[in-house]
This record gives structure tokens, sequence and C-alpha cells, in this order.
């Protein structure tokens, strides 16, 4: 369980699901719709519409029977309650495809998310840049997270490099991290850490197809 602004005690699973309903609320707004209903919300997000509307009574009185939702108070309420109305800087290590890939990514950016800062150790790499921003080294990692104020660390570096990587970023007060590798990170209880490892959600999901084909031995 999580505490909202008041105090109010919030599940975990409603947490985790308000950014798949605010991904999809963006979409709406951007193709001109105005308003959207808990089934059509269900429709588009796989979440059960009863579902969707317990998660938001939570966080208040949302959307009018026989109308649904109005999608930018929604979006703007949503965005309120995760935080994402206002900019967060983000550090990445990493100035290889994946890390370039990350910070060149729109939706981070929509959801006000910016990569401020990219780190490497690779002198190949150090002072090239990736979109706007100039690569460092590694070692000036500490010095610009402190003074950019940044609190989310994002790591995506060979897997060897990675608790090293983290190390750093704990040292240097960052509380968020975003693990792009396969290895176990370990950081301390005051860090939040997730772990985005595409080839384990690749393999979750094999695990469906394989039953729709009727090739799964289970």
């Amino acid at each position: 369980m999580v505490a909202d602004e008041h105090g109010r005690r919030i599940p975990e699973g409603v947490i985790e699901r308000l950014p798949l309903y605010l991904g999809v609320l963006i979409q709406l707004r951007q193709d001109g719709q105005s308003t959207v209903s808990s089934a059509r919300l269900g429709e588009l997000t796989d979440v059960n519409p009863a579902q969707i509307r317990r998660d938001l009574t939570h966080f208040g009185s949302f959307g009018k029977r026989g109308v649904g939702y109005d999608i930018v108070t929604l979006v703007d309420r949503v965005q309120r309650i995760l935080g994402a109305d206002h900019v967060h800087r983000l550090a990445l290590v990493g100035a290889g495809n994946l890390g370039s890939a990350i910070a060149n990514y729109d939706g981070l950016r929509q959801h006000g998310f910016h990569v401020t800062a990219i780190f490497d150790a690779d002198p190949h790499k150090v002072g090239t840049r990736i979109g706007d921003i100039i690569v460092q080294h590694i070692d000036d990692l500490a010095r610009t997270v402190t003074d950019q104020n940044i609190r989310i660390g994002v790591i995506a570096v060979p897997p060897e490099a990675a608790q090293g990587v983290a190390d750093r970023f704990t040292a240097a007060g960052v509380r968020i991290m975003l693990n792009y590798t396969p290895v176990i990170v370990r950081v301390p209880p005051t860090v939040t850490l997730h772990n985005t490892d595409p080839v384990h959600e690749l393999l979750h999901t094999l695990y469906y197809l394989s039953r729709l084909e009727g090739v799964s031995r289970v």
C-alpha cells in the first residue's frame, strides 16, 4: 500500500495501472476525442471497466453516468496523482545504442521525464552528442547529479558494469533507478529499483503465444 498526498492508503495495484490509463488517455486526446467511457478504456487497456471505476474512485469523483470521463480533466488529474504534471530530470549511464534510444524517446518527454545528463566510461563516446546533450565521463556523475538535483537514474550499460553504476547513483543521492540490464542489481532500502528487461518481457509473452498456437508442453 502507498499513501496519496492526503495520507489515504492506495493499493499498489491501483498505482501500477494508472500509467496504463494515462498513456491511453493521452493518445485519445491527441486523436481529438473529448470523452471516454470506462467500457472503452477497458477495451484499450485490457482492464475490467468495473476495476477502472474502482481505481479512479480512490482519488475522487470522475465522470458522469451516460457521458463518460472528460479526457482533458482526467489526464490532468492522473498526471497530478502520479506526479507527472511537472518536469523530472533523468541521468542516463550508457551512451550506446540502447542509451541513445532511451534518451531520444519522445514518450519520456510526453510524461514530463527529461534526460538532462548522459554518462559513459568509453573515452570514444565522452564528448560526443546524443541529441543536444554532450556525453560526460562517468567520473562526473556525482557532481552533475548534485548540480542538476537529479533523483532518477537510468542504467543502460553492459551487465558487468550495472552494479557499479547503481552504486555511483546511490552515492550521488539518486533515489529511483531504472535498470535496463538483465542482471540483478542490489540497492539499499532507500532506493526504488525498477527492472526493465525486454528479454524477460518477451519470454513472458512467449508463454501465451505458445498456448495460443498449441505448442506448449505444459
